[in-house]
């Protein structure tokens, strides 16, 4: 998929984890395998890497894009020139001005060592200071219009604030290539709801599903009885086991039935609804069953069970607080 001179593989890989000790219990012994598990996916077709400039807690700050950098520039093997480093920058209450945007992506370039592809727009600022944002957007197209990047993106925009920024980057020439939501079988409401999949058709821009297993949820791993992942995690997963029962039995049927497994059945249902997932993997056995989500495409009626199923489930994952109208 050639967008703006990027290439958007069919599936990418979220970064999150890579840095993240507070969510992810991430620490540098990590690192090798991450390597690995970087190799795996570039190899796979996978070149699409998802990150941000907030990706990294306390002395980790920009820990993943360091590690991108670092990986891309070792790697040397199949699909190397398709490789894709998308990160997002922050809108940080400090971060105003144009100026601001294009220092931060600067920033981030000098991590990862080399230019990023696709800049996105880590969060609208709509919902609580409108004003901050208009410098936000001029420096993100600013971006584009010097060649610093190949690509501009949005995450986490609903329909309003789409168009607003679609109309206003078209009179400047910068096309958007892609939006990125939360989008999984339990958090549907961007496509469902918002109808994001039909806007971003209309204007020519990849819909990119952030959270395709909904942190864990979907990969039938957890039971209601534990044990539970540490922390903000394993409390989400005490609130939201017990109400989504059904839609696990129905992707758990469905991955029975075509041999494969719940995680795959899941990333699969995403891309079959016309998105990008991007699934993160912190280990080797994780990268390699995302791959298993390839190759291969639900029935219509395997999707409808699905969608049924999802549409039926008491819980729903928490939307972003940052995701707008």
């Amino acid at each position: 998929m050639q967008t703006s001179q990027i290439y958007l593989s069919t599936m990418g890989c979220g970064t999150w984890a890579w840095g993240n000790q507070l969510l992810w219990g991430y620490n540098e012994s990590m690192d090798e395998q991450l390597q690995e598990v970087f190799n795996l996916c570039v190899s796979n077709g996978v070149t699409l890497f998802d990150t941000g400039d907030s990706y990294g807690t306390g002395r980790l700050n920009g820990q993943s894009e360091l590690l991108l950098g670092r990986f891309s520039k070792e790697y040397q093997g199949f699909g190397k020139e398709n490789i894709c480093i998308a990160t997002k920058l922050a809108a940080y209450p400090w971060r105003w001005s144009r100026q601001s945007m294009i220092r931060a992506c600067k920033a981030s370039a000098q991590r990862l060592g080399r230019n990023v592809d696709l800049v996105q727009m880590h969060w609208s600022t709509a919902n609580y200071a409108p004003w901050q944002e208009e410098g936000l957007l001029d420096g993100l197209a600013d971006l584009y219009q010097q060649g610093l990047v190949r690509g501009v993106g949005l995450s986490n925009y609903g329909p309003k604030r789409l168009k607003y920024v679609h109309q206003k980057f078209a009179e400047r020439g910068v096309p958007i290539t892609t939006l990125q939501v939360q989008y999984s079988l339990l958090s549907t409401y961007p496509v469902t709801q918002l109808e994001l999949k039909d806007i971003c058709d209309a204007m020519g821009i990849k819909l990119i599903a952030y959270s395709p297993l909904a942190l864990g949820l979907l990969t039938g791993k957890f039971s209601e009885k534990g044990p539970f992942p540490q922390g903000i995690r394993g409390l989400l997963f005490r609130q939201l086991l017990p109400g989504v029962r059904s839609l696990l039995a129905s992707l758990q049927e469905v991955a029975q039935s075509r041999n494969k497994t719940m995680s795959q059945v899941a990333i699969n249902w995403c891309i079959c609804k016309g998105t990008i997932p991007i699934p993160g993997a912190k280990s080797v056995e994780q990268a390699r069953e995302n791959i298993g989500a390839l190759g291969w495409q639900l029935n219509s009626s395997e999707i409808a069970e699905l969608d049924k199923a999802a549409a039926n489930t008491d819980k729903k994952m928490v939307q972003n607080i940052f995701q707008t109208k």
